[in-house]
């Protein structure tokens, strides 16, 4: 063997030596790749949301290049991204909560209660967020620690809630409309410059569960409990603990999402968050998250969210009758789905 064929055994051990180390790099070694590769979920939602708007634009350009269509879609966005983002842990965790929709029902009411009663409604988005919070671990208890599946307990929470709201109001709504004045409201659901303020609290939220979900202890700990629930108690996770935790999260969301509503239509309904169920799960999925949990996208769930929030909008303002809505969701969820079904790097 030649002198300038043996390696070079001083070089640091796991590190090339050479003119091989100068020509080989790992293809994730460009920043630009690696960012591709590492949120291929979410840019993969990204373009479905950006070939939608195009395609509503060309049909109908006058209304797309318009302000208004755009800020009442950032009105009630908002109500959608605050489940939507939780359920991406939940779904993670492999688990899925359907009970949300009586959540933010119930806990909006207390919200409405309060006010009503003349408190303050800061009081009142208290009382709200502790109801959500116990909900929540009530509901992920019943799955956790009740051995319940996750599918049948909340869906059979979703109903029981409901039912109870129904049976103490017998389907009366609440007129809140001394929100309008009161500093709450023009903190959370006033507007600055024509933008709707809940956007930005929206906003806030989404960057502050995507930094808890990719940034935090507890994302991790949410990924490896839903990837393998063995190796996760092999590592010392409490996977019990983690999992009641995903649940009270959407519990939070949902109660926030539900406080929201009845400040933007200064009225609380008993079908409060009713119309959600399928709009955010499908938000969820077309942004990217796979049913098999491990894995997921907070960023890509807020997308999904704008997207299907659009949808309706968008189809109504291109010239189509409402008929064509349910059609437009039913096509767009499959194809985002297998988009990402083929663009996901890993399958189970």
């Amino acid at each position: 063997m030649s002198k300038t064929m043996e390696p070079d055994l001083q070089a640091p051990l796991g590190r090339a030596s050479g003119q091989a180390a100068k020509e080989w790099r790992h293809p994730s070694d460009h920043w630009l790749r690696g960012f591709v590769l590492d949120n291929r979920a979410a840019l993969g939602s990204l373009a479905v949301f950006v070939v939608m708007m195009a395609i509503f634009m060309i049909a109908n350009p006058t209304v797309f290049t318009t302000w208004y269509l755009y800020s009442s879609v950032l009105t009630t966005l908002p109500v959608a991204l605050f489940v939507v983002v939780p359920l991406v842990f939940v779904v993670t965790c492999d688990e899925i909560d359907l009970s949300f929709p009586a959540t933010m029902g119930f806990a909006s009411w207390v919200f409405a209660l309060v006010v009503q009663a003349g408190y303050d409604p800061f009081l009142g988005i208290a009382a709200a967020l502790l109801t959500g919070t116990l909900l929540g671990f009530l509901v992920g208890s019943l799955v956790v620690y009740g051995g319940l599946s996750s599918l049948i307990a909340t869906l059979g929470m979703n109903f029981l809630l409901r039912g109870l709201i129904q049976i103490i109001n017998e389907g009366k709504s609440t007129a809140l409309t001394s929100l309008a004045n009161s500093r709450a409201y023009a903190i959370f659901s006033s507007q600055i410059w024509g933008v709707p303020v809940q956007i930005f609290w929206a906003i806030a939220f989404v960057v502050f569960s995507a930094l808890l979900y990719n940034r935090h202890r507890f994302g991790a700990q949410v990924k490896v409990v839903g990837d393998n629930p063995d190796s996760a108690r092999q590592m010392g996770i409490d996977v019990k603990r983690v999992r009641v935790k995903v649940f009270v999260f959407v519990g939070i969301g949902a109660a926030i999402a539900g406080t929201f509503s009845v400040m933007i239509n200064f009225t609380w309904w008993p079908t409060a968050g009713d119309g959600y169920l399928l709009p955010v799960l499908a938000s969820v999925f077309v942004g990217g998250t796979p049913t098999w949990g491990g894995i997921g996208t907070v960023v890509g769930g807020a997308i999904g969210a704008v997207t299907v929030s659009f949808i309706q909008t968008g189809v109504v303002a291109a010239g189509l009758s409402g008929f064509y809505v349910q059609f437009f969701n039913g096509l767009i969820i499959i194809l985002s789905l297998l988009g990402h079904k083929w663009n996901q790097a890993r399958y189970r």
